[in-house]
This record gives structure tokens, C-alpha cells and sequence, in this order.
């Protein structure tokens, strides 16, 4: 729930006006932003501020970097996908622990992460890398085919190495392909990016949505249904907004953090997602979201007994921001092992 200070006494036309000098303002201020974009992640290493949870990080980081064919950020978006961080996780085929090994695979090629005397999958220092060390092995199996190394090797692990090898590249099977584009896609949310990134193209009419609903009484678990009266809360207002440009966000804030590349708050754009947490190390801990309209304000469902509003977003429990994709949203997982 968010503290700051509500600016009252706006009407309707003032709001209307306020929201679309500060778009027009910001994209302005931005036009050397807009010329240069570039989603860039390729050659990135390091992860986004807080994308990984910081009693992970550390081995991400580090495991992230054991072969050429992976990168801090691949591995945690394989994480993520597989459990959502979620050391615990089992799934319905007995895949265990954070990085949802199968018992026969884990005899395999789980590894002494932590070199303390054992192999134990349910422990994130011997599994994640166990993780890096199996896509590394993959890797060195594909590594003569020809195309993306790193695309073969996600492929080898969904498919097999030998259907990859036998394609000569990503085998024509949907459910692999899938899986290739859903973890390059996440691997863009998780890295840091090494340039501007690109704006979004649906962020206009998003922000209209939000605008619309100026004034509309706080709810919490508020979807915006009419047995709501079309009241919300903070991710289900920026859920909707962009579910009216065709892009389906998950429904909390911490999961819609994923959703695309971290623009620095220097490169905030309108349409913008940005969220608040009161521990900036990790994104699993964010606990409020707006939509950036330009020049240092958001629109968002601050908390009960508050209504949809404008806010300053330079508070100290700011954590950062995502430019939704489309890709990026459809990445996401609708449900992890060992979920409700």
C-alpha cells in the first residue's frame, strides 16, 4: 500500500490536461531515446537491480557464467520458469526443488554446488549449479550444429540433444519452440540492459485506460468487475490497462515486474510500469505498482480508502520499472510448481 500524498481538488478536465502535458513533456524531453532504442540484452551479463532474490544472487551470478552458452541472466530466467524461486517446488511429474530437476536426471547430473560433502536437489546451492552445469553439457553436445548456440542448447533441454542435432537447429516442434522463446523473452526481464530500451508501442492507449478511471475508489483484489463497481486495486488497475491493448500481465505486481526490460528511472517513459518495495533487493518482495505518465508522476490505486490518483513515484521505497512487451507478458508463467 502506498503512503504518499493525494493532490486534491483536481476536476476531470484538469486531470485530463495535467496527465497529457506530462506525457507530451516526457516524450518530448525523449526524443534522442526514441531515435536510439535497442532491447539489446545480448552480450549482458549482469542481472536487473533486485530480479533475482538476493540469497540466490550470488550463485546466479556465478554459475550464470560458466560456459559461453549461458549468462547470468539465462539461468535466472530458467529459474524462474521452472519454480519461481521456489526451493520447495515440486510439480505434478515429481520435477523437485528450485531448479525442478527429475530424480533420474538429478542422479545424473546434479552436482556438489557448495562442495560441503553431498548432492542435494533440494538445496538452491547444489542446484542452481547443477542447472548451469547441465546447460553447459547440453551445450557442448549442440555445439556444432548450426544457429544459436544458446537457442540449441534450451532446445536440447526441452527436446533433446539428439532431435536438435538430427534438425540441424531447433526441431519443428511447438512445445520446444515455445520453450526456447519463452526463456530468451524472460532472459530480457532479468538481465541488465546494455543499452536504451526500446518503448513500448502500446503505452498510449494503456494510459487512457488508467486516466479513465481517475477518481474510482480503492479496492483491494479489485479486478474492476461490475460486482466491484469497477473499483481496483494497484495490479489490477495496470493489469486492465494493458489487457485493453491485448497484452495479458499476470495479476500481482511482483510477477508483473517480469514483464519486460528495466528502464532506468533517467529513461522512464509513459506507460512504463513502476513499483515500490520495502526491501530493494528483491523483486519477489514488491508489494505496489503504478503506470508512469511523465515527469516524476504515476497513476495508481494507492490503498483503501483512497481513490485512483496521481503521485509522485521519487519516494525511498521506489525499486524500479519494466516496459511491458507483449513477449515478455506471454513469457511469463501462469502457474509454478507448488503453487495455489
Amino acid at each position: 500500500m502506498r503512503k504518499a500524498l493525494l493532490v486534491t481538488g483536481l476536476s476531470v478536465g484538469v486531470c485530463l490536461s495535467f496527465v497529457a502535458l506530462l506525457v507530451v513533456g516526457t516524450y518530448s524531453a525523449a526524443a534522442g531515446l526514441l531515435g536510439g532504442a535497442g532491447a539489446g540484452v545480448a552480450g549482458a551479463v549482469g542481472l536487473a537491480k533486485g530480479a533475482v532474490p538476493a540469497a540466490y544472487q550470488p550463485l546466479v551470478q556465478k554459475w550464470g557464467n560458466l560456459c559461453p552458452a549461458i549468462n547470468p541472466a539465462l539461468l535466472a530466467a530458467q529459474l524462474y520458469q521452472e519454480s519461481g524461486w521456489n526451493p520447495r517446488a515440486v510439480s505434478p511429474a515429481d520435477a523437485r526443488g528450485i531448479a525442478q530437476f527429475i530424480p533420474g536426471t538429478w542422479a545424473a547430473h546434479g552436482v556438489d554446488g557448495d562442495s560441503d560433502g553431498d548432492r542435494d536437489i533440494w538445496d538452491p546451492a547444489d542446484a542452481i549449479p547443477s542447472a548451469a552445469s547441465y546447460d553447459c553439457e547440453l551445450a557442448k553436445y549442440v555445439k556444432d550444429v548450426p544457429g544459436d548456440t544458446t537457442s540449441n542448447m534450451l532446445a536440447a533441454y526441452n527436446a533433446g540433444a539428439y532431435r536438435v542435432i538430427r534438425a540441424g537447429g531447433v526441431p519443428a516442434i511447438s512445445e520446444t519452440r515455445n520453450y526456447v522463446k519463452i526463456i530468451r523473452s524472460l532472459e530480457q526481464s532479468f538481465a541488465r540492459p546494455v543499452g536504451r530500451v526500446e518503448p513500448s508501442r502500446q503505452a498510449a492507449a494503456a494510459i487512457s485506460f488508467a486516466q479513465s478511471k481517475l477518481g474510482t475508489p480503492y479496492l483491494w483484489g479489485g479486478n474492476g468487475t461490475p460486482e466491484q463497481q469497477g473499483r481496483f486495486d494497484c495490479s489490477g488497475l495496470t493489469q486492465a490497462a494493458y489487457r485493453t491493448v491485448g497484452i495479458e500481465l499476470p495479476r500481482v505486481a511482483n510477477d508483473q515486474y517480469n514483464a519486460g526490460p528495466h528502464p532506468s528511472r533517467e529513461e522512464l517513459l509513459p506507460g512504463d510500469l513502476v513499483f515500490f518495495s520495502d526491501d530493494l533487493t528483491n523483486s519477489r518482495a514488491i508489494r505496489h505498482v503504478g503506470m508512469y505518465v511523465g515527469g516524476g508522476y504515476m497513476i495508481n490505486a494507492p490503498f483503501t480508502g483512497a481513490v485512483i490518483r496521481f503521485d509522485k513515484i521519487d519516494t525511498p521505497d521506489y525499486f524500479g520499472a519494466t516496459r511491458v512487451t507483449e513477449d515478455g507478458a506471454k513469457a511469463l508463467p501462469t502457474e509454478l510448481p507448488g503453487s495455489a
